[in-house]
Order: structure tokens, then C-alpha cells, then sequence
């Protein structure tokens, strides 16, 4: 049985520690002396020198009461958006918030809160189980970077359920987007801004005749791009002779985001040739899309444990990212499970005493499900 009062200490306790993307060294090693204290297997992997921060992935295992029972996995990341070392946490009609200074976090410990619940719970009941790990991955909000590198040399599953979505909780994201990302340099040519410009070629100019008319923001139901970033210049009295844009562009339909990373490198290059610049471009795929059908297990069980509980198991899709993203392109099906965490990345971030506590019951009903033969 869920035990409310615990399992909202545990989320507040979570939320209190600031840890931004590969900064999570105070968390990892708190929820590991947590996890180690309840008598489940717990170790690391190598993510911090693999990635550069001060802290690893984190893996916890509960081994099976009984054999040929499925081996699942419930997964969350440790990183927050932005820094938290200003959080003032309230509870304002039975809703968590911050006092609009920073992020809340419960992107991810809203996730991570209710899975250990979960599990602590299944240990105290005693319920029949197979295999289930912990998989709390760091520096996600960056590029899901620590799934990336997670070392499942010791973990063997043959399933799991990503905590990392928004609501309403017993709905699942069953299809994701593929994500790429676009970094375009433009060379123009430097000269005095006010003795002989006609002599440079402004490379902010030619970025700018590049995005006009460039489609971009909502290109169809199922496309979205974007220009985030454009740095350069060193002076006002000097042609801009460098440029940097950093762009995306995220669909499910691959054919259509080809097309739609095509359309954008052609812009820049069309603009380029006209003003006599040269461009050269960083194209990457930074993760690939998935789609489960409603016939896989993990689907199955999972929209079962929604209905067990009274709620209605819709599947949708997203065009954002998440380790179950790194999980099923190495060939682990991985769906995505609403947590009710409401407004994130947004100092309006929020979610609900009820919230939580529902996601940890849906949480114990998966394995519940799962040991159903």
C-alpha cells in the first residue's frame, strides 16, 4: 500500500537538491544511500567520465520473488532544466509549487519519487514480482546524454516504463518524434562599418535573407523547426564577417523532417551564393523516433494497470524526447508514463499531492500486471 506522507516527503527531500545537467553528484549519492538503506542492489556506472560531469547513472535492482516472471524496469533522470539553489517550495490546495523563482523539479523527481514508492511498497506487501530495476539517468535535459552512455552490460530486461511526462497520469506516450539539430557557420567578409562597408559582406545580413521565408515553428501536425540560437559579430563599427546559428527541426514522419532539414540548409545556401559568403553546416540526428503498437507487452501491461484503477489508458504522441528514446533504439520496448508534473520548464512547474500518489499506484498496478501469468 502507497504510503502518502512518505512518498511526499521523499518527492520534497528530492526536489531540495540543486542539480542541474552534470552537476548531480548531491542527489546520486543521497538517493543511493536511500536505495541501499531499503536492502536493494545498488551501484553506478562510468556516465561522469564518459560525459564530463561529477556524477554517474544510477541502477538499483530488487531481484524476482520467483522465476519466468518478466524483467521490467521503471526510469527517471535526476537533472532539472535550470539550476534550483534558490527553491522556496509551498503546497497551495493540495499542488506543489515554488514561489516563481525557479523551476518546482518535479521534472523528473516526480518520477523518481513515485517508482522507489512503488517498489518500497511491493517489498512491504510482500506481492509476488520479476526482476525490477531502478534506471535514474543523469544529464537528460541536455540531450538525454546519460541514457546514452548507460551501461546495461548488467542490466537484463525485457521491458520498462519511462516516468517523464506530463499529464493527465494513466495515459502513456506510446510514439515519439525523431529530433535533429542544424549548426550553420556563414563566412562573409570584415570591413570598416563607416569607411567602406560596400568592401565586407555581412554575415548577419545574409542570415537574415536565409530566414526570410524560411517555414518554420509549426510546419504541419506532425512537424515542428526552429531557429534557437545565432551568435556573432565583434563590433558595431565593423561588417559582421562570422556567424553561428544553432536550429532544429522534429517530426514523425521522417520523410517529412528530411524534407524540412533540406528546405533550411537550401535557404542558407541560396542566400549565401547571392552575397558572394560561404556556409558550412553540422547536421546530427540527436535521437530517433519510436512507436509501439498497441500488441506490445509493455503497452499491454501498461494500459491494464491504467484501467485496474479507474483510468482511462489513452496512448499519444510527442514531439519532445526522453530516454525511453535511447531505451527502444537499443532494441528495449520503453513507454513513457504521465506523472501529472504539470508546466515544466517553466518557473509555473507543478504537480499534485493526488498526482503523485496516483503515478505510485500506477507505478505498484505495472508490476502487478506484470506478474500476472
Amino acid at each position: 500500500m502507497i504510503n502518502e506522507e512518505r512518498l511526499v516527503k521523499l518527492f520534497l527531500d528530492l526536489c531540495r537538491f540543486n542539480a542541474p545537467s552534470l552537476a548531480e553528484a548531491e542527489i546520486v549519492a543521497w538517493t543511493k544511500a536511500h536505495l541501499i538503506e531499503l536492502g536493494l542492489e545498488v551501484w553506478e556506472d562510468n556516465a561522469a567520465e564518459r560525459l564530463g560531469g561529477n556524477a554517474n547513472n544510477l541502477i538499483a535492482k530488487l531481484p524476482a520473488t520467483g522465476p519466468d516472471l518478466p524483467r521490467i524496469f521503471f526510469s527517471a533522470h535526476f537533472d532539472t532544466v535550470e539550476p534550483t539553489d534558490r527553491l522556496v517550495i509551498s503546497e497551495v490546495d493540495g499542488v506543489f509549487v515554488s514561489d516563481g523563482t525557479t523551476i518546482l523539479g518535479a521534472d523528473d523527481r516526480a518520477g523518481i519519487a513515485p517508482a522507489i514508492e512503488a517498489v518500497r511498497s511491493v517489498m512491504e506487501d510482500g506481492a509476488p514480482h520479476g526482476d525490477i530495476y531502478l534506471l535514474v539517468s543523469v544529464a537528460e535535459e541536455i540531450g538525454l546524454l546519460g541514457a546514452s552512455v548507460l551501461d546495461f552490460s548488467q542490466v537484463e530486461v525485457d521491458y520498462g516504463f519511462v516516468l517523464d511526462t506530463g499529464p493527465p497520469v494513466g495515459t502513456f506516450v506510446n510514439q515519439t518524434a525523431t529530433h535533429d539539430k542544424l549548426t550553420v557557420k556563414i563566412f562573409g567578409k570584415p570591413a570598416h562599418a563607416g569607411k567602406e562597408p560596400e568592401k565586407g559582406i555581412n554575415a548577419i545580413q545574409v542570415a537574415a535573407d536565409a530566414i526570410q521565408g524560411m517555414s518554420l515553428g509549426r510546419i504541419s501536425a506532425v512537424t515542428t523547426a526552429n531557429i534557437g540560437t545565432i551568435e556573432g559579430g565583434t563590433a558595431t563599427n565593423v561588417v559582421c564577417a562570422e556567424v553561428t546559428l544553432r536550429a532544429e527541426a522534429r517530426s514523425l514522419d521522417l520523410a517529412e523532417l528530411d524534407q524540412q532539414i533540406e528546405h533550411m540548409r537550401s535557404r542558407f545556401s541560396a542566400a549565401a551564393a547571392t552575397a558572394g559568403a560561404n556556409v558550412v553546416f553540422d547536421h546530427h540526428r540527436h535521437y530517433t523516433a519510436f512507436s509501439l503498437s498497441e500488441s506490445e507487452p509493455v503497452v499491454q501491461k501498461a494500459q491494464a494497470a491504467s484501467r485496474a484503477l479507474g483510468f482511462e489508458p489513452a496512448l499519444r504522441h510527442t514531439l519532445g524526447g526522453s530516454d525511453a528514446n535511447i531505451f527502444n533504439a537499443r532494441g528495449i520496448p520503453s513507454i513513457v508514463v504521465a506523472t501529472g508534473m504539470d508546466k515544466i520548464h517553466t518557473h509555473e512547474e507543478r504537480i499534485s499531492r493526488i498526482d503523485l500518489v496516483n503515478t505510485a499506484k500506477l507505478a505498484v498496478e505495472i508490476i502487478r500486471q506484470c506478474s500476472c501469468r
